[in-house]
C-alpha cells in the first residue's frame, strides 16, 4: 500500500480523497492555489503546498508545479480527482516517468478514451451499441454533407477531445451544416486546443444513462450498475440517481456484459464511467468514456456499499478486484444526488462570495460532500459547486422524501444557491413519476417566489 498520496485537486473531491486515505492509513499532501489558502482540504491534509496563483492554468493545471510538489514531499502516488488533470494523459505519463503512481487508467487508455471518435470505434468493435455517425473526425465540409445525408437529419456535431457541451452543435438541415461545422471546430479549438469534430445521429429528447466501471491491473473488470443523469442544463448535470427508473434488470445485465468485454479488450484499469443516450424505445447508445471518478459517484457508493475512492487507491496499489470488492456486486435501495451550486436559480448566473451562515442537513440516509464552512469563500475562478447532497432509501420514493427533508434543512447564507430549484424539481409530478429526459429543464417553470435574496453578500 502507498505511504503518501498527493491530491492534485481542490474542494470537496480533495476532501473526499483525504477521507479515503485516512481510512487506509495513508498520509496526504494537498496542493492549493493562493485563492484556496484557507480551504478545508489544506487544513485536513497532512502537508500542503501552494502551487500558484488563483488562475487554474497557473496552479491546478500547472503540471510542472504539481510535479514539483509531488517530488518535494516524496509521495508514492497522485490522485487527480475529477476535472483539472484527471484525464490528462501527458500528466499521467509524467507521473509514471517520475516513478510516481497515477491513480487512474494508463496514459494510452486515457488518450484513446479522450478521443471520442476513437472510443466509438473501440466500442463498436466490441459489440457495444453506438449511434450512427462518422467513423473518425470530419475532414471537410463535403464529407460532413455526404455523411449527414446518409444518416439523416437532425445530426449532432461534437468535439473529439472535449466535453461539457463545448464544441457541440445541432444541425437540422443541409443549409445549416457548413456554418455550424465551422462554429463547432472553432469552439473546440478554443476550449481544448483541438479543433477536431465528429458527427452522430441526434437522438431527440434522450435520457442520459451512465455505467460505473472498475478494472484492476490483472485483467478483471466489473460493472457497478448505472446512474440516471438526465436532469441537466446545457449538458451540465444537476441531479443524478441510481438505479435509473428507466433501466430494467434485463437491460442492465445486457449492457453490463457488453461493457465488461469491451473494457477488458482495451485494458481499462481503475475507475471509469461509460455514458449512453437512451431513445424513446429504451435503446441505449454509447457516447463516451470518462476515464476518472465522477462527481456523482456517491449515489453508486450508497446503492452498492462500495467505497469507490478507496477502491481506486487499492487497485492502483496492485490489489485484485475480487479482494477490493469482497464479493459479488449487488444493488440495494435507491440513491439521489443534488448538486448545490453557487448560482441564482432564476438565471443560473454565478453567485461567488462569502458564506455568512451554513447549516448542513443530516439524519438517516443523508450524506453531504462539501468543502464549505461558515465564513468560507466560493471563489469566481473555479466550478461553482458548493456541495453534493445525497440521500438513500429503501426505494425511490423514500430517497425522494429524504432529499426533500434534507433540502429544507440545508441553509446557505451570503450567496445564491440552486437549493430552491432542487426543492421544486423534487416536487414535480413528471419527475416523481420518472417521466423526464435531458430536455426536462427546457419545460420546467421555476417559481421565483421561493428565492430569497442572499444575506450580507460579500461581507
Amino acid at each position: 500500500m502507498f505511504r503518501k498520496i498527493l491530491i492534485a485537486n481542490r474542494g470537496e473531491i480533495a476532501l473526499r480523497v483525504i477521507c479515503a486515505c485516512k481510512d487506509l492509513g495513508i498520509k496526504t499532501v494537498a496542493v492549493y492555489s493562493e485563492a484556496d489558502r484557507h480551504s478545508l482540504h489544506v487544513r485536513f491534509a497532512d502537508e500542503a503546498i501552494c502551487v500558484g496563483p488563483a488562475k487554474s492554468t497557473l496552479s491546478y493545471l500547472n503540471v510542472a508545479s504539481v510535479m514539483s510538489a509531488a517530488e518535494i514531499t516524496n509521495v508514492d502516488a497522485v490522485h487527480p480527482g475529477y476535472g483539472f488533470l484527471s484525464e490528462n494523459a501527458d500528466f499521467a505519463e509524467v507521473c509514471d516517468l517520475s516513478g510516481i503512481k497515477f491513480i487512474g487508467p494508463k496514459p494510452d487508455v486515457i488518450r484513446d478514451m479522450g478521443l471520442k471518435q476513437r472510443a466509438r470505434a473501440i466500442m463498436e468493435d466490441a459489440g457495444v451499441p453506438i449511434l450512427p455517425g462518422s467513423r473518425g473526425v470530419l475532414k471537410s465540409v463535403d464529407e460532413a454533407l455526404a455523411l449527414a445525408s446518409e444518416i439523416g437529419y437532425p445530426i449532432m456535431l461534437k468535439a473529439a477531445a472535449g466535453g461539457g457541451g463545448r464544441g457541440m452543435r445541432i444541425v437540422r438541415s443541409e443549409s445549416e451544416l457548413p456554418n455550424l461545422l465551422a462554429q463547432a471546430q472553432s469552439e473546440a479549438e478554443a476550449a481544448f486546443s483541438c479543433g477536431d469534430v465528429y458527427m452522430e445521429k441526434l437522438v431527440e429528447a434522450p435520457r442520459h444513462i451512465e455505467f460505473q466501471v472498475l478494472g484492476d491491473e490483472h485483467g478483471h473488470v466489473e460493472i457497478l450498475g448505472e446512474r440516471e443523469c438526465s436532469i441537466q442544463r446545457r449538458h451540465q448535470k444537476l441531479i443524478e440517481e441510481s438505479p435509473s427508473p428507466s433501466v430494467t434488470p434485463k437491460l442492465r445485465a445486457k449492457i453490463s456484459d457488453g461493457l465488461r468485454k469491451a473494457m477488458k479488450a482495451i485494458g481499462y484499469t481503475n475507475a471509469g464511467t461509460v455514458e449512453f443516450l437512451m431513445d424513446e424505445r429504451k435503446n441505449l447508445y454509447f457516447i463516451e468514456v470518462n476515464a476518472r471518478i465522477q462527481v456523482e459517484h456517491p449515489v453508486t457508493e450508497f446503492v452498492t456499499g462500495i467505497d469507490l475512492v478507496k477502491s481506486q487507491i487499492r487497485i492502483a496499489a496492485g490489489e485484485k478486484l475480487a479482494e477490493v470488492l469482497g464479493g459479488p456486486v449487488t444493488m440495494h435501495g435507491h440513491a439521489i444526488e443534488c448538486r448545490v451550486n453557487a448560482e441564482d436559480p432564476r438565471t443560473f448566473a454565478p453567485s461567488p462570495g462569502r458564506i455568512t451562515g451554513l447549516n448542513l442537513p443530516g439524519g438517516i440516509g443523508v450524506r453531504v460532500d462539501t468543502a464549505a464552512y461558515t465564513d468560507s469563500v466560493i471563489p469566481p475562478y473555479y466550478d461553482s459547486l458548493v456541495a453534493k447532497l445525497i440521500t438513500h432509501g429503501k426505494d425511490r420514493t423514500e430517497s425522494i422524501h429524504r432529499m426533500r427533508r434534507a433540502l429544507s434543512m440545508f441553509v446557505v447564507e451570503g450567496i445564491h444557491t440552486s437549493i430552491p430549484l432542487h426543492e421544486q424539481i423534487l416536487c414535480d409530478q413528471n419527475f416523481l413519476a420518472g417521466r423526464f429526459d435531458t430536455t426536462f429543464l427546457n419545460h420546467f417553470k421555476f417559481r421565483e417566489r421561493n428565492v430569497a435574496e442572499p444575506a450580507a453578500v460579500g461581507k
